[in-house]
């Protein structure tokens, strides 16, 4: 397997963004929780075409502009519980959240925590939302790039944030 590697500086520090042939592997600010799990071979930095397509897409994100996630193609490595998981997030709209709860029920799961376990190991930030996942009551629960950096999209995307980092 050959990987393809860009560093996209973003707002809120640098990602990696990782393609191979079918799609985008990853995106994963520096130094987070789970980076680059899951790669077999080192990637090699370069150009292709998944990686500008995923450069385009943050760029329109940070310039406040709403990109459709749907446009991207995707190749993250995980189970096929997480591939459930992963999808539902892409079909969060912009702009609004749901809490784990929410998400365990609208897919049949009996475990908030499963589903949360994951959610957190989401490889592809901001491209597969899972930022706009919330606790049972609309606080804010970790983000494997840093709270701030989750409070800070949710607010790009207007969500209202009271003091105690809850959804009003």
């Amino acid at each position: 397997m050959i990987y393809y590697k860009k560093i996209y500086k973003s707002p809120l520090g640098d990602l990696s963004l990782v393609a191979d042939e079918s799609g985008l592997v990853g995106a994963w600010f520096l130094g987070q929780k789970y980076f680059e799990r899951g790669l077999s071979e080192v990637p090699i930095l370069g150009n292709h075409p998944f990686l500008d397509l995923a450069s385009n897409f943050l760029d329109a994100y940070f310039s406040g502009q709403q990109p459709n996630p749907a446009a991207l193609p995707l190749s993250a490595q995980g189970t096929d519980f997480q591939q459930r998981i992963w999808a539902y997030l892409q079909t969060i709209p912009y702009g609004q959240t749901v809490t784990y709860g929410q998400l365990a029920q609208e897919l049949k799961v009996k475990s908030a925590q499963a589903v949360g376990g994951a959610v957190g190991r989401n490889p592809l930030s901001i491209l597969v939302p899972c930022h706009r996942v919330l606790g049972s009551q609309g606080q804010l629960t970790g983000y494997a790039g840093g709270l701030d950096k989750k409070i800070w999209l949710l607010e790009h995307e207007g969500v209202r944030l009271d003091r105690s980092t809850k959804v009003l």
